[in-house]
């Protein structure tokens, strides 16, 4: 993409109007633009990333056996009255809702009674479970505390599986699955999480599961094992820190954290509220044994940048950068070097194409460099490279990853190559 066609132009100075560093370095470097508290547009470079955690997560779902779908977001209020939630504290306080009498409908915080009532249409036997459906979604939640930038907002991305069994036997097994699932997902998007016992939410008397990363913006903490071992929130928590590891017996710390993702055993609370059952071998009726399992794709990427940045701006890791070279043309304002450095970075930015890399191409003509250079850091690109009057003296290119100080000058004629195995390794 040529930077001159990008409709979206970075900021100098911060919004006023935020605090958390991920909201401020992505408005500023043109990834989003808010709307209002809690709501953000995603314009073309905060798209590019959310699509890509998007398909991170959307291989491993489908990787663990599950079927997307795409729900509405308006929910039927019966199949929220028949759970007794549309007026419960969820229905009340989270649960936006629009129309009146009989039209009344409530825009989707989560879509248990909507997949349940779906799945029982298709679910006579035993032989028709398991069954793990997902999708990709907005969601909409009445959040009283809408700050932290797209950390939490009344507007976010969602991914919601749920799961379908049988037996709570094949429950289990599959909720395990979905934890490792988890910590691959987290791990490709760049991050390290932790799997940490949460409440059970009124869903289980037994621990549910969060995903957390360290982070000293966190709202949540945890009293954690530094080897990962063990986590526990710290609302729930019967350890401190200090404590041995009831695991490994290292001790115990406490830290900030984000939640990125959690997972729930969720019983037959839905399936016999909505009657979702199935006949066992001996034909009698039994409930559905269901999971769910969550993943906020917006709150994600905002995570990514809260872990990944330093002071002059993002440092997006390779797997969901928007994209994976920057290509800086300098000098272009000198009329005896313009045409030269102008010709060789169009050629660069055309083989590096050919090569199947994702390129910014900053061709702008009224920019100095050190103007380049700062947008370049703000906006993040994993690599850099730059075509300049004292490299082309050179015949040579300026290569630097975002992440590093140190610059590596290269043959024009080998940059391409050279940066494309980089990208691999």
């Amino acid at each position: 993409m040529y930077q001159s066609k990008l409709f979206t132009k970075t900021i100098r100075e911060a919004p006023r109007d935020e605090q958390s560093i991920n909201a401020i370095l992505l408005e500023r470097a043109g990834f989003i633009h808010k709307e209002m508290a809690g709501v953000y547009s995603f314009l073309p470079l905060g798209l590019r990333v959310l699509r890509k955690i998007e398909a991170i997560i959307r291989e491993e779902m489908n990787k663990i056996a599950g079927q997307e779908i795409s729900m509405t977001v308006l929910q039927p209020k019966r199949l929220w009255e028949e759970t007794g939630r549309w007026s419960g504290q969820l229905g009340r306080e989270v649960m936006y809702k629009t129309g009146h009498g009989k039209g009344e409908v409530g825009l989707g915080p989560t879509h248990e009674e909507m997949l349940t009532s779906i799945i029982k249409g298709y679910v006579q036997s035993a032989e028709d479970l398991p069954l793990y459906v997902y999708q990709i979604q907005t969601k909409f939640r009445k959040e009283p505390r809408a700050r932290s930038g797209i950390l939490r907002g009344r507007e976010f991305g969602m991914k919601d599986l749920y799961s379908f069994d049988k037996s709570l036997e094949n429950f289990k097994k599959y909720y395990q699955k979905v934890k490792k699932s988890y910590l691959t997902i987290f791990k490709e998007c760049g991050l390290e999480a932790i799997i940490t016992e949460a409440s059970g939410a009124g869903f289980t008397k037994e621990y549910t599961h969060e995903f957390q990363v360290l982070a000293d913006s966190g709202e949540d903490e945890i009293i954690y094992c530094p080897s990962h071992d063990f986590s526990q929130n710290k609302e729930i928590a019967k350890v401190k820190a200090g404590d041995q590891c009831p695991v490994c017996g290292r001790k115990l710390k406490k830290g900030k954290s984000i939640e990125v993702g959690n997972i729930f055993p969720l019983g037959t609370k839905y399936s016999e509220a909505l009657k979702a059952f199935f006949k066992n071998k001996d034909g009698q009726e039994k409930p559905i044994i269901m999971g769910c399992y969550g993943i906020g794709t917006s709150r994600l990427l905002g995570t990514v940048v809260e872990i990944h940045h330093d002071k002059n701006g993002i440092i997006w890791p390779l797997s969901v950068a928007p994209f994976q070279v920057h290509l800086l043309a300098l000098d272009l304002t000198k009329e005896r070097v313009a045409t030269k450095v102008a010709q060789v970075a169009e050629e660069i930015y055309q083989n590096l194409k050919k090569e199947g890399i994702e390129v910014l191409y900053d061709d702008r003509q009224n920019k100095s460099a050190g103007e380049k250079f700062v947008d370049a850091d703000l906006i993040g690109v994993p690599w850099r490279l730059v075509v300049s009057e004292r490299t082309l003296s050179q015949d040579s290119l300026e290569i630097k990853e975002r992440s590093r100080e140190d610059k590596e000058i290269v043959n024009i004629k080998q940059a391409v190559k050279h940066l494309k195995e980089k990208i691999k390794t």
